[in-house]
């Protein structure tokens, strides 16, 4: 992404905004107020710890997910692409367990984790804003088995085959990638607000509670 003075001074204002908003909705000045978002505590929450089940995909989502930020950065709820995640992975035969990635707003890192912990090895990064990786336990952070980089563009079935196809890698089976669409305009259109997204997920990174169990959506 190229960054140039007027992308700068774009975020910077929506970010100052953000500030303004959330300090006039709670009422109190802006006097020492940094944050777009106040921290949530997850103190108390089952910390996730590794399965044992060979069919087991696990789902990484980001710090942010369905707290601060609730829908993607077209607006698709969060709720609405875990379902269709987790029925891809159930179609294939595969169980699905959700946790919560709080060391890392990255979603490299975020999917192998979620891989580390699977019992088959195999997870799914998945940031607030849309973002996923298909991820495998011994590959590296920036390695992986499929990205999908370009949240604007992907789809509820999109979402959909992305379990599907982390179900097949677990399965063994011989894997098609999902065709990526790329829009060089989405990047343009979009990156004041991808902006704004990521730091409000990076804002609820907690590397005192790597990660904790989710639940279902």
């Amino acid at each position: 992404m190229e960054i140039n003075e007027e992308l700068i001074q774009a975020i910077t204002r929506a970010v100052m905004k953000e500030i303004d908003k959330n300090g006039q909705s709670g009422g109190g000045s802006l006097t020492g107020k940094t944050r777009m978002m106040p921290k949530t505590s997850y103190k108390g929450y089952p910390q996730a710890v590794k399965g044992s089940d060979p069919k087991e995909v696990v789902i990484g989502v980001g710090p942010a997910f369905q707290k601060e930020i609730k829908a993607t950065i077209t607006g698709i709820p969060l709720d609405d692409v875990l379902q269709n995640i987790r029925a891809g992975i159930e179609e294939e035969g595969m169980v699905s367990r959700v946790v919560k990635v709080l060391k890392t707003s990255d979603v490299c890192f975020m999917g192998l984790e979620a891989a580390k912990i699977s019992g088959s090895g195999i997870g799914i990064g998945l940031q607030s804003k849309g973002t996923a990786v298909i991820h495998q336990k011994d590959l590296y952070p920036l390695s992986n088995l499929e990205l999908f980089p370009q949240a604007p563009l992907i789809t509820l079935d999109m979402y959909r085959k992305i379990g599907q196809n982390a179900a097949r890698y677990v399965k063994g089976e011989k894997v098609t990638p999902i065709e990526s669409v790329n829009d060089p305009m989405v990047r343009a259109k979009f990156q004041v607000k991808a902006a704004l997204m990521h730091i409000k997920e990076t804002e609820q990174v907690d590397p005192e509670i790597p990660m904790i169990e989710w639940g279902k959506a």
